[in-house]
């Protein structure tokens, strides 16, 4: 009984001591995607005008940092290099920044 009762206390602090993963909804991230036009230069796995969701994720993975550029490359105007020429980068067009996270996480989760 006593063992029992030790497994358990040790399982009770070993799932409080993790910090809860949200689920990434990938049907809505990609909803999002599509209504800002991300798709006119990206696509998941293939490079067109911009590198590929999956590519972006290759590149920014095991970085701690990953999040946080991507989530104020998709949020903050900016502009980029395409075919020599430079472009504004547009935005995710929304205003929630759960959303924007969700997007971000979608595309680190490729």
């Amino acid at each position: 009984m006593k063992r029992l009762c030790m497994i358990a206390a040790v399982l009770a602090v070993a799932a409080t001591s993790f910090p809860a993963v949200a689920e990434v909804d990938a049907s809505a991230a990609n909803a999002l995607v599509r209504k800002s036009k991300c798709l006119t230069c990206h696509a998941i796995d293939k490079k067109k005008d911009g590198p590929s969701y999956k590519e972006v994720a290759a590149k920014h993975k095991d970085k701690a940092d990953a999040e946080e550029k991507l989530m104020k490359h998709v949020t903050v105007p900016s502009k980029v290099k395409v075919d020599g020429k430079e472009e504004d980068h547009e935005t995710l067009k929304t205003d929630d920044p759960a959303a924007a996270k969700n997007v971000v996480q979608w595309i680190l989760s490729l």
